[in-house]
This record gives structure tokens, sequence and C-alpha cells, in this order.
């Protein structure tokens, strides 16, 4: 009798969700099965909306730099997008799991940041990539460009300017004179797109 008590319960937790309200209820583990399998969007802006705002602490307690960390913010969720199914709940926590990423995506900005400051600055020390790693470079920008070329253009010039002009979103919102909350959707909505045609790719 205990055990066909439990039954119905069952079925209704793995329902689908049917509303915005549904996916408030969902636990971050949840969420991210459902990003992880269903490449579902309303889970993860449930998601976003849960961590943004922590996240973006971390990244500027890391960069230094409110603005930057901004940026960097969107990245590391995109990250995420990309690889939601890497998260292993027997490994830990989601939020662990996150801002692992995070702490990466910030790093890796930092890195990027340095080789500009290296490229302004040619008295300093030079980092002499290999000739090997600057094919796979080449390969890689190549790659990015011809993909960003596949988005609509009210997407495409804020990821050019952004990612290939090094412009910062409030600075693209003065550029192109539109809300800064409109560059931030916008450019969320593009590395996304972004992110499922570089996967693509990958898996062709």
């Amino acid at each position: 009798m205990a055990l066909r008590s439990h039954q119905p319960q069952a079925r209704a937790s793995a329902r689908p969700p049917q509303s915005a309200w549904d996916y408030t209820r969902l636990s971050d583990a949840d969420l991210l099965a459902l990003v992880a399998d269903d490449r579902d969007q309303v889970a993860f802006e449930e998601f976003f909306s849960r961590y943004a705002r922590s996240v973006y602490s971390l990244m500027v307690r890391q960069l230094g730099d409110a603005g930057w960390a901004d940026d960097v913010v969107q990245e590391a969720f995109i990250a995420v997008w990309r690889s939601a199914r890497t998260y292993r709940p027997e490994r830990g926590a989601v939020v662990g799991w996150l801002y692992t990423i995070a702490r990466n995506a910030g790093y890796a900005a930092a890195r990027r940041r340095q080789a500009q400051w290296l490229v302004d600055a040619p008295d300093r020390a030079d980092p002499s990539p290999t000739p090997e790693d600057e094919t796979a470079e080449k390969l890689e920008a190549f790659q990015l460009h011809v993909c960003i070329e596949r988005l609509p253009h009210h997407e495409r010039e804020i990821i050019e300017l952004a990612y290939l002009q090094g412009m910062s979103q409030s600075e693209i919102a003065s550029e192109l004179q539109m809300p800064l909350g409109t560059v931030k959707t916008r450019n969320r909505a593009a590395l996304m797109h972004l992110a499922e045609i570089l996967e693509r790719e990958e898996h062709s």
C-alpha cells in the first residue's frame, strides 16, 4: 500500500513544466536537466534569474571592474547553456559547479585583456606562441567569424562590437543609441544563438 501511495507523486514530479510558475518551483538540478536534455530556454532564463546577481558580485570581486564583470556574466551563463550536460549531482551542488564556470570565464577574460595589453605594449616580453598554437587560434577565429555571420543583423552587430571590437555593453548602448537593457537582452540572445551554431558545427 505504501508503495502505491508514492507512485502518483513520482509521476506528478516527472510531468514537464506547464507554466512559468512551474519552472520557479523546480530545483536548480532540474532546471539544468531541462537545459541539457531539451535545450529549454525558459528553464535557462529561470536559472539565469536565480544566479545572475550573485555571479555578477563574484565577477566584480574577481575582476575589480563592474562594467567588465557585467560582460563576463553573459559569457559565463552561455557557458552554462553549452555545458549543462557536464553537471553531475554526485560531485556537489549546482551552485559550486556554476561558480567554477564563472571563475573560469573570469580567468579567460583576464587573459584576453592581458593579451591586449601585451599588444599595446610591445616593449614587454613576447609570450612567443608556437606555430601550432597560432594556426589553431587562427582556425578557431575563422570558424567563429563564419558562425557570427549566420546571426540575425540585430544580434550580429552587438556581438561584433562586443567581441571583435572589445566594446563594453555601455559603450555599445552609446554607439547604437539604444537602452542598455536592450543591449543586454540582445547580447544574451545572440550568445545563445551563437552557442547553438557552434555546437552544431562541433557535431557536424
